[in-house]
């Protein structure tokens, strides 16, 4: 299921001082993107944030619930993305505290080392 319109509606008008939000279609679902950042995945109208180990503290006082699904093999696989407290969908600061949390997770995670040919290219310079 994508994104519900008016989520994003409501995403855009709470996020606005972050930048404009933006959804692409993905397995079902829709992720999600603040000011060209990927923060969340939405289903319909249920939002995931995204979160890392320095988030997960946070994540896990709120009692936010990691997302996971099946595999091919049976296996549970674990993402790095937590459930929306329940208040986001109708607080804007709410709303502004997770994302931002999402945000700054995302953008540590697209600082992290390259690994395998692309870090061995980059050690040889």
């Amino acid at each position: 299921m994508r994104i519900d319109p008016g989520l994003l509606d409501w995403l855009n008008e709470a996020l606005a001082p972050f930048g404009p939000v933006t959804a692409r279609a993905m397995m079902g679902g829709s992720t999600l993107y603040c000011d060209g950042t990927l923060f969340a995945i939405a289903d319909g109208d249920a939002l995931w944030f995204k979160a890392d180990g320095e988030s997960d503290p946070v994540w896990d006082a709120a009692g936010c619930e990691r997302t996971s699904f099946t595999g091919k093999d049976g296996r549970t696989v674990s993402m790095n993305y937590r459930q929306a407290p329940s208040d986001v969908y109708d607080d804007t600061d709410a709303l502004q505290h997770w994302a931002a949390l999402a945000i700054e997770a995302s953008r540590r995670a697209a600082v992290r080392r390259p690994r395998g040919r692309a870090a061995r290219a980059a050690s040889s310079d």
